[in-house]
């Protein structure tokens, strides 16, 4: 019966093999271990009749080297199959995906989980009913905190906690022995000392507190807390020699501003104006600054003894004459004058300060100056301290960059407008030294005008000729006219000798010029004052020297012709356009030819005209040459027919009306 079993079951899965996909023979292969199926090998096949007890030993019988269900681990250790197997998680399906009637928020959630969250832990109070327990948890935490303290004993709050809990037990010489071993530990600590004779304090342990600040500022003497707080409570307890001393003990170690006046305002408090008045030098002597001085000057200020006060201040401007902050001295030093109704005396400290600071510290007593100025003085004295404090800004401008002259311009326009003609020759001078580090007429375009501007200064607000003269005469000779030149200082110069009715020392410049550094412009300038003189002959050399050394320069020539058309000289004017046209190289020849033709044009020649065109043409094919030829020719033929129709107008009114029968006639 076994063996039919057996059978019936072999048929039965083979049935359904056959009917199964290849995944869901994977998926049983897997469950079942079968090596074969996983491997992609048949299966073996069961012969029937075959005991079932060798089926399964065959099934289950290892391969050639390995055991039945054991594979190799890490290490080459044998591990069983189920330790290797991997098991992977059915996927769970939704099958209704339609959403919940009630919906949970996330706060909802939050609220719940806070709500059902349990409550922290609590020891309970432990209460002490007799002695033997008190001593009991007395012992548990010195243990706990001796435990502590040998673990962690650098840790400062282990050692405070320590201390306060024993000055909760009122052992206050065990919680002064721990102080005193934190103290040993870090004797530098600042809090331990703090907290140490607050301690001592607190419970009135007056001379235990005196020991451990006396302790304190000589261990520390430059924490000035630890002598604020003993004088503090040296003076709480009413003994004011003690606090004193303490001061005097202080003062040796020479503190900072604020030690001194807490020594000051103690004093005060008890009106010891001799020992304040002491203080105060030793004070000024330890820190001679302005700070110092000042407070001692407002406290005689403020007993109302005006002659002590300005003895401070006088003596305070001798001692600090050389230091950096002196000007805040000379400052508070006018302002005290001013406050006791001495403006003379006030006026005159500013102005020895701004003689004898340095310009660029003298800003605050500009400022100061003009405020009082304003107030105390008139308008020419507030224009003096403007100007004052604007010569300090241009004085640091052209100090830091000696070669900026649009701040030597600013700072020359600024003296000239006021009026002081010799300051402003001096900064003129100052000016005009610095001459540009390179001989480039670029670095020289800005620079050439300080020149003018102090030549024109001397002219017309100095009102000196020999100075003005003698600026042009400098002014050229600094000029490289090898390299470079300018004409409009040549120019500039001639027509200040014709201002002076100097003709001759004028056409010495100019011609200085043109052989130096013969220019367009020196030349047109020479030729328009001999027009106005009216010496042609003179224009006619001057244009014939131009000629000679440029010429290629269109604008001469026919400048040169316009000279002798003015003069009604047609037929020199025609010899010098020809000799212009039959010059190989020009620089502009379109204007030449231009004026050429214009000037026959306007001499009627229209032949003339038209043989300029052709030879034009036979030079250039430009299309704007055909143009003007067109239009010339234009113009002709309207002027023929103009004349025509006079002709006509002129005839009798018989032959007009016989002409215009005769015409109708031949026309029938």
């Amino acid at each position: 019966p076994s063996e039919r079993r057996l059978r019936a079951r072999q048929s039965a899965s083979e049935r359904r093999g056959s009917t199964r996909s290849p995944r869901s023979q994977r998926s049983r292969a897997v469950q079942a271990g079968d090596t074969d199926t996983l491997a992609g090998q048949q299966p073996r096949q069961i012969v029937p009749g075959t005991p079932i007890r060798e089926v399964l030993r065959e099934r289950h019988a290892p391969e050639k080297g390995k055991m039945a269900g054991v594979g190799e681990g890490p290490l080459g250790t044998k591990l069983h199959s189920s330790a290797t197997k991997v098991s992977y998680p059915r996927p769970t399906r939704v099958k209704n995906k339609a959403p919940a009637p009630t919906q949970i928020t996330a706060e909802q959630i939050v609220r719940e989980a806070k709500e059902r969250q349990e409550e922290t832990f609590r020891a309970p109070k432990q209460k002490i009913t007799d002695a033997e327990e008190l001593a009991e948890y007395r012992l548990k935490k010195r243990k706990e905190f001796e435990d502590l303290i040998r673990r962690v004993y650098w840790n400062e709050s282990v050692w405070v906690k320590y201390a306060k809990w024993e000055e909760t037990q009122r052992d206050f010489a065990r919680a002064r022995s721990v102080w005193e071993r934190a103290l040993d530990h870090n004797y530098r600590s600042q809090s331990l000392w703090l907290k140490y004779a607050e301690m001592e304090m607190s419970h009135k342990f007056v001379n235990h507190a005196r020991n451990v600040w006396d302790r304190a500022v000589n261990l520390l003497p430059r924490v000035d807390q630890f002598w604020y707080k003993y004088i503090h409570m040296e003076e709480m307890m009413g003994q004011v020699a003690n606090a004193r001393a303490i001061f005097e003990r202080w003062m040796q170690w020479e503190p900072d501003h604020n030690g001194w006046n807490a020594y000051i305002k103690m004093e005060t408090r008890y009106k010891e104006w001799a020992r304040i008045r002491h203080i105060y030098e030793r004070y000024v002597q330890c820190h001679p600054s302005v700070k110092a001085w000042v407070r001692w000057a407002k406290f005689e200020m403020s007993l109302g003894d005006v002659a002590r006060c300005r003895a401070v201040y006088e003596d305070a401007v001798e001692t600090m004459e050389r230091e950096v902050d002196v000007d805040q001295l000379y400052v508070k030093f006018a302002q005290f004058e001013e406050l006791v109704k001495e403006p003379e005396r006030a006026r005159a400290i500013y102005k020895y300060a701004l003689d004898n600071l340095p310009k660029e510290k003298a800003q605050e007593v500009y400022k100061a100056f003009t405020t009082f100025e304003k107030q105390y003085g008139d308008r020419g004295a507030i224009e003096d301290v403007i100007v004052g404090k604007q010569r300090v800004k241009y004085e640091e401008e052209v100090r830091a960059n000696p070669t900026s002259y649009d701040s030597w311009f600013d700072y020359t326009r600024m003296e000239e407008q006021h009026g002081d003609i010799e300051k402003a020759r001096e900064v003129y001078e100052r000016a005009i030294a610095n001459v540009p580090p390179q001989n480039e007429k670029r670095y020289w375009k800005r620079y050439i005008f300080l020149w003018i501007n102090y030549a024109l200064f001397e002219e017309i607000d100095a009102q000196d000729p020999e100075r003005t003269r003698e600026v042009y005469r400098e002014c050229l000779k600094l000029i490289p006219h090898k390299r470079f030149s300018f004409s409009k200082v040549w120019i500039m110069a001639s027509q200040f000798e014709i201002r002076q009715k100097r003709l001759d020392a004028a056409r010495k410049i100019l011609g200085m010029a043109i052989g130096m550094h013969p220019k367009e412009k020196i030349f047109k300038t020479y030729i328009d004052m001999e027009m106005q003189l009216g010496n042609v002959d003179r224009c006619r050399t001057l244009y014939e020297k131009a000629l000679e050394l440029n010429p290629f320069n269109c604008s001469s020539w026919v400048k040169f012709a316009e000279l002798e058309k003015s003069l009604a000289e047609t037929e020199r004017a025609r010899a010098i356009f020809e000799i212009a046209v039959g010059m190989d190289q020009l620089d502009q020849p379109e204007i030449l030819w231009k004026a050429y033709i214009d000037f026959e044009t306007e001499e009627g020649e229209r032949g003339r005209c038209r043989a300029l065109y052709e030879r034009l043409l036979e030079r250039t094919q430009h299309v704007k040459v055909w143009i003007s030829y067109a239009q010339f020719e234009l113009r002709a033929m309207a002027l023929n027919n103009d004349d025509g129709e006079e002709e006509e107008g002129e005839e009798e009114p018989e032959a007009a009306a016989q002409r215009r029968a005769a015409a109708g006639g031949g026309g029938g």
